[in-house]
């Protein structure tokens, strides 16, 4: 994914489903690779989930460890592999394109981690059996961060294009508005399906699409439809929908406190290929790991900001909820080993929650649901009227999900994986939660508790205030006339008795009098 994204959204044509040939769809199958080595055994049969193993097609999409996907391209016949990454909407490849155009122009597109820059340059693209004239496309020189041969495609709303705002539409637009542009046939939506690598029943061959279903899962279109938020910012769009509210279930059974005063009470998640690890709010996070015994939040080595560790063998259970729908996340999901986190207190490796806490919120996102979320759900964007070019209004865009995990046969995986076949689950006893600070509140909310509590108080105060006035016009009334009737001393009276003279500091002592020694003190 990548931030900020430039320019205006521009429209999208959108075809009925039901009506739409398939002749033209683009197919992109998913290889899982572990340890490097291809894994293309059939899958079991998943009941309602349909076949897996049904899934037919060249694999040209490689799983890295759960922490990339990729996908060949060429571009003047010559190859790169790129990041499939709906969290953007440009192309940038790493090395010389031979025999490109050069445009003159220049980008720079800023990712959550890292960035791409370089001149704007245009190549005739070869992408699963579509061929693109003069793409535009950003040649980043190779550099210690990024590898001759790379690349990333994006392929989020085109409207948030870079290259697009510096070399103008059409001639600029991204991958998917030039293929929807020359195809008009090509239905308006893509799917995502991930595998898992390490997945020990479900070593399935995937597909990313374009314009097709993939099949057994084509229940995915009777979903319910989750309307796309639409950002302020036009520039700023991504494929989001709102969660249901409090729509996240802890491992503890119960629903997580998700409640916030924007968004109508429901958090704005945005849908991330590109992003390895879910970004959630602290708050989520700690009611997801904090519980757990052993667990901490600290840094892990190659991983920006900081993680909960725990134990490997520790099986937790969350869930998303869209719409009323639950998805299930399987527990090699939410404890991954793809990295491991610094050694507990026994020299044993521990494994880190995929579930990170972030800080670096983004206008109008509340959480980032990336690669660990979308293994557990099929996803369909339908990009609606978010196509440049389409002549009117025919359609808003959505997002449909379909769950693919199955808790059962999520548990037995996690007990074969990571407790080599003893079930330890019983003996999980989290920690009893903490009260919820509610710090995912913005001020101005924080304000407006404040404000409500004192109004809550408001006419006790004034009943106080009134009553503590009386008292004081009643005293000093009493001591302006009460006191009257005391009877004075006469002069020729003695003077009370003093403190005996023994008791007074000696001007001349060096001991000085009470308290002669304390000063004061300022805090700069």
């Amino acid at each position: 994914m990548k931030f900020p994204l430039a320019t205006p959204l521009v429209l999208y044509l959108s075809l009925l489903l039901d009506e739409l040939p398939l002749a033209q769809a683009i197919r992109f199958p998913v290889e899982g690779r572990i340890g490097g080595f291809s894994n293309q055994n059939a899958a079991r049969n998943l009941g309602r989930l349909g076949r897996r193993a049904s899934i037919t097609g060249t694999p040209d999409l490689s799983n890295v460890g759960n922490v990339q996907y990729q996908t060949n391209i060429t571009l003047n016949g010559q190859q790169f592999k790129v990041l499939v990454d709906t969290g953007s909407s440009d192309l940038s490849v790493t090395g010389t394109v031979q025999g490109a155009k050069d445009t003159g122009k220049t980008a720079e597109v800023t990712y959550a981690i890292g960035a791409t820059s370089g001149p704007v340059k245009t190549a005739t693209l070869d992408f699963e059996g579509y061929t693109v004239k003069d793409q535009a496309f950003i040649e980043q020189s190779v550099d210690s961060s990024h590898d001759e041969g790379g690349g990333i495609i994006g392929l989020g709303p085109g409207g948030a294009s870079v290259v697009q705002s510096v070399y103008g539409q059409g001639q600029g637009d991204p991958v998917l508005d030039r293929i929807f542009r020359q195809n008009t046939s090509t239905p308006n939506f893509i799917t995502i399906l991930l595998g898992r690598a390490g997945d020990p029943t479900d070593t399935f061959v995937g597909d990313i699409t374009v314009g097709e279903v993939v099949q057994p899962f084509g229940n995915i279109t009777q979903q319910p439809k989750l309307p796309v938020t639409q950002m302020a910012h036009r520039s700023g769009q991504h494929w989001t929908a709102l969660l249901d509210a409090n729509g996240i279930i802890g491992p503890d059974g119960q629903k997580i406190n998700t409640t916030k005063k924007s968004s109508g009470n429901r958090f704005n998640v945005m849908f991330d290929s590109g992003f390895t690890f879910p970004q959630v709010t602290k708050s989520v996070a700690a009611a997801i790991y904090g519980r757990v015994p052993g667990a901490k939040l600290t840094t892990v080595t190659g991983i920006t900001g900081d993680m909960w560790t725990l134990p490997c063998s520790t099986e937790l259970n969350v869930t998303f909820l869209f719409s009323g729908v639950q998805f299930p996340i399987h527990p090699l999901d939410t404890v991954t080993n793809a990295f491991y986190g610094p050694p507990d207190e026994h020299g044993n490796p521990t494994c880190i929650g995929a579930f990170q806490p972030t800080t670096d919120e983004q206008e109008g996102i509340d959480i980032i649901l990336g690669m660990s979320f979308l293994r557990n759900a099929y996803i369909f964007i339908n990009f609606g009227d978010f196509v440049d070019g389409a002549l009117a209004k025919v359609g808003d865009p959505y997002v449909q999900l379909l769950p693919l995990t199955d808790p059962a046969e999520a548990h037995a995986d996690f007990v074969q994986v990571r407790t080599n076949g003893v079930d330890h689950s019983s003996q999980l006893h989290l920690l009893p939660a903490v009260p919820d600070n509610s710090e995912d509140d913005d001020d101005d909310d924080d304000s407006s508790s404040s404000d409500s509590g004192i109004k809550k108080y408001l006419p006790y105060i004034i009943a106080g205030s009134v009553a503590g006035g009386l008292i004081l016009i009643a005293l000093v009334l009493y001591a302006l006339f009460g006191g009257s009737r005391r009877k004075y001393r006469r002069l020729h009276d003695p003077a009370p008795a003093g403190l005996p003279a023994t008791s007074l500091p000696n001007p001349y002592d060096n001991h000085p009098p009470p308290f002669a020694q304390y000063q004061p003190s300022r805090r700069y």
